[in-house]
């Protein structure tokens, strides 16, 4: 008897054993740390750091934004969010990993936002204008692209029929395995409309635009970029894939920081200026911010197509966005800057920008001066 009781005992305890393994291994990890703070680290990278109410900010309706983002699990995707406002780093947060200060992520087509100034920095220096047409800087171009303009590419009207996926476009290109030429690539492809006709978002125009850049300053667009932009606004951390033909990628390719994102926003709401220098002139700013395609063209919540910029009209808001919610949200009149960076899920499961946008509404209605 005292046999079969320890033999009973043994198989609960073998059981209960197995039973603790396996529920330990079903158990989803938490979609997001909790909040603690939304407190900045000071780090010497550039950023002065600043109490909400020293920017004119309420406190206890920033802190409301933050646990709401920390907590809601339709907002699962979201992996930072930072405020900065007149010129200093007000509010931070990490939901996934609190080394996201410092780790780098790709910011995808954030990348093309980047071009936009690039390209305008590049007409600024008479390198390149508007009205330059793809055969003045590659003879070969089909006859059905050679009327293609600096200014069709910046409004993606090029016609050009490249997809952002699959052979015919981004996957080759990510990839590396098709084409040893990425100008050579997508001026071999098709047309889906006459050129300056049609708008399709596409990474085709930013791409021959870097390669444009490239030509012209006689480096890499990633060097030139570090010479008379990121340097000058302080980004260090920032790394820039080129093509395996030389070419920086333009449509996307930038891997950085939230932080690092920022300084980009905090440049535009600057009107171009950095400690006191004039990096790009307000004139392109707000040429390459204005609307030259519209929300009935654009199809995608309302927004609005400039150079190579998204904006938001109804609250006046420019947008760098880039693929699963990596966001910037630039509001000149308010000199606010907020910062997202999210988990990079296909199709539906992305960070909806509606939703972003409403989180940015909340931000937006702490300021108190």
């Amino acid at each position: 008897m005292r046999k079969k009781k320890t033999k009973i005992a043994v198989y609960i305890a073998v059981i209960t054993f197995f039973s603790i393994i396996l529920t330990s291994c079903l158990m989803e990890e938490p979609l997001k740390i909790p909040f603690e703070s939304f407190t900045p680290v000071y780090l010497g990278d550039g950023w002065e750091i600043a109490e909400p109410s020293e920017a004119g900010m309420d406190c206890k309706v920033l802190e409301d934004v933050y646990r709401y983002v920390h907590k809601d699990a339709n907002l699962w995707q979201i992996r930072s969010l930072l405020v900065f406002r007149n010129n200093k780093l007000v509010a931070e947060s990490y939901m996934k990993n609190r080394n996201d200060r410092n780790n780098l992520h790709a910011i995808w087509s954030c990348t093309k936002q980047v071009i936009g100034i690039l390209t305008g920095m590049a007409i600024e220096r008479n390198l390149i204008s508007l009205e330059d047409k793809i055969s003045d800087f590659f003879p070969n171009a089909p006859s059905n692209k050679k009327e293609i303009t600096i200014e069709n590419l910046l409004m993606m009207t090029s016609g050009i029929d490249y997809e952002n996926s699959g052979a015919r476009g981004g996957d080759a290109l990510l990839s590396q395995e098709v084409p040893s030429s990425i100008v050579d690539f997508i001026l071999d492809m098709g047309m889906h409309a006459s050129v300056g006709t049609t708008y399709r978002y596409k990474n085709s125009d930013p791409h021959l635009l870097s390669a444009i850049i490239q030509q012209r300053v006689g480096k890499t667009t990633r060097d030139w970029a570090k010479e008379v932009l990121f340097d000058k606004i302080g980004i260090t951390r920032l790394e820039w894939r080129n093509y395996k033909d030389g070419i920086t990628f333009g449509g996307y390719g930038i891997s950085t920081t939230p932080r690092e994102m920022g300084k980009f926003g905090q440049l535009i709401a600057n009107n171009g200026i950095w400690n006191g220098e004039q990096i790009i002139s307000k004139n392109w700013i707000d040429e390459m911010t204005s609307s030259k395609v519209s929300a009935d063209e654009v199809k995608y919540f309302d927004l609005t197509w400039g150079y190579q910029w998204w904006k938001e009209p109804k609250r006046n808001v420019f947008i760098m966005m880039g693929h699963g919610g990596q966001l910037v949200f630039i509001n000149r009149d308010k000199n606010l800057v907020v910062v997202m960076t999210s988990e990079k899920p296909d199709g539906k499961h992305s960070l909806p920008v509606n939703s972003a946008l409403s989180i940015v509404d909340r931000i937006t209605g702490s300021i108190t001066d």
